[in-house]
């Protein structure tokens, strides 16, 4: 995705509570929300605790009260997603909607969680086809370093708070994006980790 936008290092943004919701079975999206949707999928994490740019990843990693496996719409005000990097922060990481998976209790089996999160992978299908490949190495290596790199970015920042108990963090896509249309369904298998096939609709 960075050599795809030019970008040359992870651009956040904030979700909000409107735009944040659990998967159903089936969930159905509506194309028309949003301005040239596209699909990504994520690992998605909720805090239980406070995090510190000095912790051990130990400590670190029993912050992490649930991990689940989700998408991210992302959105373009930008026709045909023609845009710089300031632009993406200026359209808030162009999110449109959060949607998390079944959430999984991370502490007590977080030794093996924290070697599958560097080593699985997923599948991106749309219609049963096979659209894209993708895995937890391509988000900084790990979901998990994902988080750590947005912790130490927080801690230098004046202008935003840092992370706190009771927050998502989503980590970033698995995969490309894909442009997304009515009348298709979309579904994510992983492999390598113990996480649902997750599955969305669009109308």
């Amino acid at each position: 995705m960075w050599k795809a936008f030019g970008v040359e290092s992870p651009i956040w943004g904030y979700t909000t509570s409107h735009t944040t919701r659990d998967l159903a079975d089936p969930v159905i999206v509506s194309v028309n929300e949003f301005s040239e949707p596209r699909i990504e999928p994520e690992v998605m994490f909720g805090l239980g605790a406070t995090p510190t740019p000095a912790m051990s990843d130990t400590a670190l990693i029993d912050c992490v009260e649930w991990i689940a496996l989700g998408y991210e719409i992302v959105q373009s005000i930008f026709p045909n997603w023609k845009f710089a990097a300031a632009d993406t922060v200026a359209a808030n990481g162009v999110h449109g909607t959060l949607l998390i998976g079944k959430r999984h209790a991370f502490v007590p089996r977080k030794t093996d969680w924290q070697t599958e999160l560097t080593t699985f992978e997923v599948e991106l299908c749309c219609n049963g086809k096979l659209v894209q490949r993708g895995g937890g190495s391509l988000v900084l290596g790990s979901p998990l370093k994902a988080l750590r790199h947005l912790i130490d970015l927080l801690a230098d920042d004046s202008n935003n708070p840092p992370l706190g108990a009771g927050e998502i963090i989503s980590t970033g896509t698995l995969t490309l994006a894909m442009p997304v249309k009515p009348g298709e369904c979309w579904t994510t298998r992983v492999l390598g980790i113990p996480l649902e096939e997750i599955t969305i609709r669009f109308e």
